[in-house]
């Protein structure tokens, strides 16, 4: 799961992975990523988040429009950028770590540990 994949998870009415996302709006996945960033960062700039986001990326309004929609609008945006800004907690960090979400990310953890030192 990439860092992006985990910001994702935690934004309220978001889907799970950048991939399901870009399934959803019907464009490639790094666009995706470089939408999500632009949107983000667009949010805290004075003037419409979504124009400021297509002027970033090259991206039509109206797939940034839905990708803002699939993230929860602008308070899904707002989040979104209180989470790139790097304003985590060590909640958050522990909800990123928690690939299964059983609230308990040391499994997660020695689990991916564990796939560092194994033989290949």
């Amino acid at each position: 799961m990439s860092m992006l994949d985990g910001i994702l998870k935690q934004v309220s009415g978001s889907p799970d992975t950048v991939a399901s996302l870009a399934e959803q709006v019907g464009i490639d996945p790094s666009m995706v990523e470089k939408a999500v960033a632009a949107l983000g960062q667009s949010h805290a700039e004075p003037g419409d988040t979504v124009e400021l986001a297509a002027q970033k990326t090259g991206l039509d309004i109206g797939s940034l429009g839905a990708i803002a929609g699939q993230l929860g609008g602008e308070g899904g945006l707002g989040q979104l950028a209180g989470l790139m800004d790097g304003d985590f907690d060590m909640s958050d960090i522990a909800k990123l770590l928690d690939r299964d979400g059983d609230g308990n990310p040391l499994d997660d953890v020695m689990g991916m540990a564990k796939g560092l030192f194994s033989k290949g």
